[in-house]
């Protein structure tokens, strides 16, 4: 488990192209490889990877299989790329942000950013049908990054936007500052959020059953949303 307060930015130091597989040696800030051991873990751009080498007390190596690389922007990584990192937490750790599982749910898009004095905004594209999950005041995970909505707008497809609100302190120990629009980034959804969404959504279905295709064609010919599926 991890928290989302993200404990640094590591650099890509070599990739090496294994079968079936890509490693990475990821150099870390002076401090953060201490007690580490290989089979922990280690969120990386908020993606749980593996130590498999410990190659110095700042160099350690990470195997990521094919999936992932697809899935992921892991695949686009190259040499002196940055990425936050945060290892996992211990028992009775602090959680100074939201509990984590390190596995990323979807990728979305930067669509705008704005830069108030001593702020920097950052709004981000959603795809359908993921907005369900998001809501304003709410967690969200962002390159492993817990961040609190600010705002956000669902469309009737189940896609839509959120803006996130960054201080000083967060582009300083993040990789934010060096997102442009068009980015892709790593999205985590709140668990309990999906829990609790995904619980009433099966109920409502439930309760309608076989009313659910009048109620849509009802909503169809006024031109409503219905989005029950």
């Amino acid at each position: 488990m991890f928290t989302g307060i993200v404990q640094g930015i590591a650099s890509v130091q070599r990739i090496t192209d294994k079968e079936g597989l890509r490693s990475f040696t990821l150099d870390f800030p002076e401090g953060f490889c201490e007690g580490l051991e290989i089979g922990a873990s280690v969120a990386c751009d908020g993606v749980c990877l593996t130590v498999t080498e410990l190659k110095s007390s700042t160099q350690a190596d990470f195997d990521v299989m094919q999936q992932s690389l697809n899935l992921t922007t892991l695949g686009q990584l190259q040499a002196g790329s940055h990425l936050n990192v945060e290892r996992a937490a211990k028992e009775g750790a602090e959680i100074g942000g939201h509990p984590l599982s390190g596995h990323v749910d979807f990728m979305a898009t930067i669509a705008e950013i704005r830069q108030p004095a001593n702020n920097h905004v950052i709004r981000i594209a959603v795809p359908a049908p993921w907005m369900r999950y998001i809501f304003a005041k709410g967690y969200v995970a962002v390159n492993g990054a817990s961040l609190t909505v600010s705002e956000a707008h669902r469309a009737a497809d189940g896609s839509g936007w959120f803006e996130v609100w960054l201080i000083p302190e967060t582009l300083r120990m993040t990789t934010f500052a060096e997102k442009g629009v068009g980015a892709s980034l790593h999205i985590e959804i709140e668990r309990q959020t999906q829990v609790l969404v995904d619980t009433i959504r099966d109920a409502v279905a439930e309760k309608v059953g076989a009313l659910l295709p009048a109620l849509k064609a009802f909503a169809a010919e006024r031109g409503l949303p219905l989005d029950l599926g």
